[in-house]
């Protein structure tokens, strides 16, 4: 982000000396005691975790590497898989059994999901009650669960949960690097188009300008959460084995390679880098597909009137396996489908590095103002977070037009089909600006919601209020206007004595509760934090250290909290309990005038540094800085301003960028 100066800001500096601050002692219903008191923060100090906010001397996290072989079966609608997972337990105690998570037993009838949701899945917030697909699976059906350790690979008991398992070892697995490894077969049906972040779907759509086949019918795949996945061990609950009930995950690190066996006339796009392009594009692809990594323009590699050509493909039956690589994940996700157009163009990062931004999506998804632009957008976001914030690590960023719409993986993101114009726009950037947030900086978003979709949503809204000039901008889901001003929702929040606070689960919140609150509430503390706490240049070099120290590690909202105050340079328990751990309301007012002097009260438990501006009768006028100690031990402030000029009136955030609840006792004139 750029570093903004605000002129008025400058001004109250170089009229300080003038102004002269006294307390009045006439009652308030806010409670300096109650907002100011010491705040411990949930997670301590240790070896593991320092003061500071950052990652402590003896800080240490285990690390899960993939070997994945999945065939994909279009008649049976099944995916089989043979999995080595590779665990190494980098942590000093000795485990004597793994949890392994099965995010595809949340389609089984008997899941937790199920029941929490009355039985019928939920498709993104909307109930699918009257899907004629049917809405259950058997989930995860193993074939074979196998444990080797030196040179002995044995089959073991397991013990399935919901949606985990519990491996229970024969000899426990000692730390301090000690490794085994888990081969697992199995398979499972592919939920429909109800699956929400993993499905398959039939779209038919008209090739644009085409005559001779102007619709094209074809299958897409999203393939997501389709392989089991170790669960975190961490320094702060041990094993974390929350059920996967709908929302949101908790990953280790670790090294994929994965092969994805489709019928031939599949394109696949997938997380991480192809390894094989010579086996699976034809001689041309694979020349577009070069000119497109030098490119800024969209160089398209399978054009829509291709799609129905035979000879775009480098064989004309059986199947074709992919291979994909990616270091340094969490995740891999993947999609497939006969009828993607597909295109890219070069991704300019930091220090001179490369990566390529790709899109896949059906021929009725062409047109400049649909997916034709969808790579535009994604070299655009990747580029400026790369700028701004943290450099993109990964050899691709994809996004693909299917049905799992507005889901994010590592390196691959899935959008809806039909999306056009700043839609399209707003979801590309927010599900590629997933990939700082929670994919590089490793969150719990299970448990730590406004970590994952708070800090994405804080970082998007500025991509499009700056993508070629605002065009997009401003994107509202931010819940403020362009000037900086909370809308409703926001203050209805904090207005609901039922709403929950922000340090919440992510399963924990209805859906009208989640945006609101996690997504709209977390952005909008960032706002505060950065343009009325710190300031852009304290939080930007705070919140990139944070970014840098955790990426590809596993931080708390305690970290987060201790790295931004001191690197930020401030005391901010006062915000931290109010705005995150409360829905504390903030509501100043200006109580009267008399002569030269005028009465702010603060009538609310929320504090946060304001603006008061008195105008003058002869049309100037002045304003004053209110630090949070203003409130540090009372809750009424006379400003002596002083001048003997007299005034005509006074406001109270003039600019209207603070959520105040109540703002019609913001101005006053006098009398």
């Amino acid at each position: 982000m750029p570093v903004r100066t605000s002129s008025s800001f400058l001004l109250i500096l170089a009229a300080s000396s003038l102004l002269l601050p006294a307390f009045a002692q006439t009652a308030s219903s806010y409670n300096p005691e109650k907002t100011f008191a010491p705040l411990t923060l949930p997670d301590p100090v240790n070896a593991y975790r320092s003061s500071n906010g950052a990652p402590g001397p003896a800080y240490w996290q285990n690390e899960a590497d993939y070997e994945l072989h999945a065939d994909l079966d279009i008649a049976a609608k099944q995916l089989s898989v043979t999995e080595v997972i590779t665990y190494t337990n980098n942590s000093p105690d000795t485990l004597p059994s793994l949890w392994v998570q099965l995010d595809q037993n949340t389609y089984r009838k008997d899941s937790r999901a199920q029941e929490m949701n009355g039985g019928v899945r939920l498709r993104r917030g909307a109930v699918m009650a009257n899907d004629p697909v049917q809405l259950s699976t058997e989930g995860y059906v193993f074939e074979s669960v196998a444990i080797e350790s030196g040179k002995e690979t044995k089959e073991v008991k397991y013990l399935i949960s919901d949606t985990r398992m519990q491996i229970r070892l024969a000899e426990p697995l000692k730390g301090h690097g000690t490794q085994l490894r888990i081969h697992i077969k199995y398979h499972y049906q592919i939920p429909g188009v109800w699956g929400g972040r993993t499905s398959w779907g039939t779209t038919t759509g008209t090739i644009e300008g085409s005559t001779a086949k102007p619709t094209v019918t074809g299958d897409i795949y999203d393939m997501a959460q389709w392989y089991p996945r170790m669960c975190v061990y961490d320094d702060l609950r041990g094993w974390d084995t929350q059920p996967y009930i709908g929302s949101e995950f908790y990953l280790e690190y670790g090294h994929f390679d994965y092969y994805a066996t489709v019928p031939w006339n599949m394109i696949v796009a997938g997380s991480g880098e192809l390894v094989n392009p010579k086996e699976v594009l034809t001689a041309a692809e694979i020349s577009r597909l070069d000119q497109a990594r030098s490119s800024d323009k969209t160089i398209v590699i399978r054009s829509a009137a291709e799609v129905t050509d035979p000879a775009s493909r480098p064989k004309q039956s059986g199947t074709l396996t992919w291979h994909f690589h990616m270091d340094s994940t969490r995740d891999v996700a993947w999609s497939a489908s006969p009828v993607f157009v597909w295109d890219a163009a070069r991704i300019n990062l930091p220090d001179g590095k490369k990566s390529l931004a790709m899109s896949v999506y059906p021929p009725e998804s062409v047109g400049e103002d649909a997916w034709s632009r969808s790579t535009e957008y994604v070299k655009d976001t990747v580029e400026r977070f790369s700028k701004d914030w943290y450099p993109y690590p990964w050899p691709a960023a994809i996004n693909v037009a299917g049905f799992s719409t507005g889901m994010e993986y590592p390196g691959i993101v899935f959008d809806g089909i039909p999306d056009k114009s700043k839609t399209l726009f707003w979801i590309t950037a927010h599900e590629i600006g997933h990939s700082w947030f929670p994919m590089i900086v490793g969150s719990n978003e299970r448990r730590n919601a406004f970590m994952d979709e708070g800090f994405n949503t804080f970082i998007d809204i500025d991509e499009s209020a700056r993508f070629q000039g605002g065009v997009y901008g401003p994107k509202r889901d931010s819940e403020y206007s362009a000037a900086g001003e909370p809308q409703d929702t926001i203050l209805k929040v904090l207005d609901n004595p039922d709403a929950p606070v922000i340090l919440n689960r992510a399963d924990a919140y209805s859906w009208a509760q989640g945006h609101p609150v996690s997504y709209f509430k977390g952005a909008y503390g960032m706002v505060l934090l950065r343009e009325q706490i710190l300031g852009p240049e304290r939080f930007d070099w705070a919140f990139r250290k944070y970014i840098r120290d955790w990426a590809f590690k596993h931080p708390s909202p305690s970290d987060f909290f201790r790295e931004m105050e001191s690197e930020g340079g401030e005391d901010l328990s006062y915000f931290w309990r109010g705005w995150y751990m409360n829905n504390w309301k903030l509501d100043l007012a200006v109580d009267k005038i008399e002569g030269d002097k005028v009465t702010i009260s603060n009538r609310g438990q929320l504090v946060l540094p304001a603006t008061i501006e008195v105008a003058f009768q002869d049309g100037t006028s002045i304003r004053q800085k209110l630090p949070v100690e203003t409130w540090l031990s009372k809750g009424v402030y006379v400003w002596n301003v002083g001048g003997g000029k007299p005034i005509a009136s006074a406001v109270v955030d003039p600019d209207h960028v603070l959520p105040d609840d109540d703002r019609s006792n913001n101005m006053k004139k006098a009398e």
